[in-house]
C-alpha cells in the first residue's frame, strides 16, 4: 500500500520518466557531471518532492529486517554507462586518461598503509564495510580529480586554506540571511541537521531556483553551487571530495560518531577545514555512505550494503532518500527489480576484486 501511494503520486508528477535507479545527477562529490540543466533541474525537483512524500508516509513505519531484499553483487549493466562529457573533457585537458587516473589512485591506496588503516578504522565506527569508502575515493579520483601521490599531500593542501576568510553567500546575501526568508519557515521545526538542510534544499528547488522572487532573480542551479562555493562553481575539496552543503547536512552524524565539532553555516572556514582535513573528510564520507545504505533499507526495503558499486553511485549523485523513494515506487509497479549503478559505480564493481585486495 505504501509503495503504491508513492508510485501514484510520482506518476502524477511525471515520475514515470525519472532517473531514480539509473542516476544521472551529481551530489556529494564534484558537482561537474554534465546534464541538460533544465531536464536535470526538473528531475531534482521531482526527487526532492518524492523525498517529502516518502518522509510523511514512512514516519513510524520502518520496514522490518526480515522484509529486506539483498541487492546481488555486481553490475546490472553489461557495459559501462556513458561517462559524462564534462568528465571526458576535463581528463583530456589534463593530458591523461581514466585508466591512468584509476591506476594512480589505486597505487596511492596500495602503498599508503596509513591511509588504508584510517579507512578501516573509520568504516568500523560507522558500521560499514571499508570497501565502500575505497570505492568512493577511487570513483572521485578517476572521474573528477587527480589523486595526490601520498596522504601527506592532502594535509599540506588543507593547511593552505587555514585562516582564510570567506563566507557562504550569493550576490551579497549570506546563507543565514537567505534561510531566514519566510519560504523556509516550514523547515524551522526539523529535528537535526540532516532533516533541516534537506528541507532547505527542497525549498530552494521548489521556490527559488530559476525563479524571480521579490524582484530578484536566482540561478537555475543546485543550492550547493549557488550559495556554498565561494571560489568557483563545481567546487569540492579534499580526499573525500565533499561539498560544503553535504558537510553541513551530515554534521550531526559526524559529531555523534566521531566527536568532531558541529559545523555551522555562519563559519565557512570551519566547514572548509572539515572537508579539507583527510581525517575529518573520511568521517564525512563514511557518514554519507551510511546514510545511503540506511535510506534504501528503510524506504525501499532493499539492502545495498553488499554492492559497493551502488553506494559509489549514490556517493556520486546524492539525494539517497528521494532516490530510494522513487526506486521503491518503480519496483512496486514492476518497472524495476534492483537499483542500477551509473558509470562511476560500474567501475567500482568491475574492479572490485582488485580494490578489495587493497584492504
Amino acid at each position: 500500500m505504501l509503495h503504491r501511494r508513492i508510485r501514484e503520486w510520482l506518476l502524477g508528477f511525471g515520475g514515470a520518466r525519472h532517473h531514480s535507479d539509473t542516476i544521472v545527477l551529481h551530489g556529494v562529490g564534484t558537482p561537474s557531471v554534465e546534464t541538460d540543466q533544465p531536464t536535470g533541474y526538473r528531475i531534482l525537483r521531482t526527487l526532492f518532492t518524492a523525498l517529502a512524500l516518502a518522509t510523511a508516509l514512512l514516519a513510524g513505519a520502518a520496514l522490518p529486517a526480515a522484509a529486506l531484499d539483498v541487492v546481488p553483487a555486481g553490475n546490472r549493466n553489461a557495459e559501462q554507462p556513458n561517462v559524462p562529457g564534462a568528465s571526458v573533457r576535463r581528463t583530456k585537458a589534463g593530458k591523461t586518461s581514466f585508466d591512468a587516473k584509476y591506476e594512480k589512485v589505486r597505487d596511492l591506496l596500495a602503498t599508503d598503509h596509513e591511509l588504508t588503516g584510517k579507512i578501516r578504522s573509520i568504516a568500523g565506527r560507522y558500521g560499514i564495510d571499508p570497501i565502500h569508502m575505497v570505492g568512493a575515493i577511487v570513483g572521485e579520483h578517476t572521474y573528477n580529480v587527480d589523486a595526490y601521490d601520498r596522504l601527506q599531500s592532502y594535509y599540506v593542501k588543507a593547511a593552505a586554506y587555514a585562516g582564510d576568510s570567506f563566507r557562504f553567500a550569493y550576490d551579497g546575501e549570506t546563507i543565514a540571511e537567505f534561510v531566514a526568508r519566510p519560504q523556509f519557515d516550514k523547515c524551522a521545526g526539523k529535528n537535526g541537521a540532516y532533516a533541516l538542510w534537506t528541507c532547505r534544499e527542497a525549498v530552494w528547488n521548489a521556490s527559488f531556483a530559476g525563479r524571480t522572487v521579490g524582484g530578484r532573480s536566482f540561478p537555475r542551479n543546485r543550492f550547493s553551487v549557488v550559495f556554498f562555493q565561494p571560489f568557483y562553481a563545481g567546487q569540492t575539496f579534499g580526499l573525500g571530495q565533499i561539498n560544503p552543503l553535504t558537510a553541513l547536512t551530515l554534521t550531526d552524524d559526524v559529531a555523534r560518531v566521531s566527536g568532531y565539532p558541529r559545523l555551522e553555516e555562519s563559519d565557512a572556514a570551519a566547514v572548509y577545514k572539515a572537508i579539507m582535513d583527510p581525517d575529518i573528510s573520511l568521517a564525512y564520507m563514511a557518514a554519507s555512505i551510511k546514510r545511503s545504505i540506511d535510506a534504501y533499507r528503510k524506504i525501499a526495503g532493499v539492502d545495498i550494503s553488499k554492492n559497493p558499486g551502488l553506494t559509489a553511485t549514490l556517493y556520486n549523485v546524492g539525494s539517497p532518500d528521494a532516490r530510494a523513494a522513487a526506486f521503491a515506487a518503480r519496483r512496486a509497479a514492476g518497472e524495476a527489480t534492483w537499483p542500477e549503478e551509473n558509470y562511476y559505480g560500474w567501475l567500482i564493481n568491475d574492479k572490485l576484486a582488485e580494490l578489495q585486495g587493497l584492504l
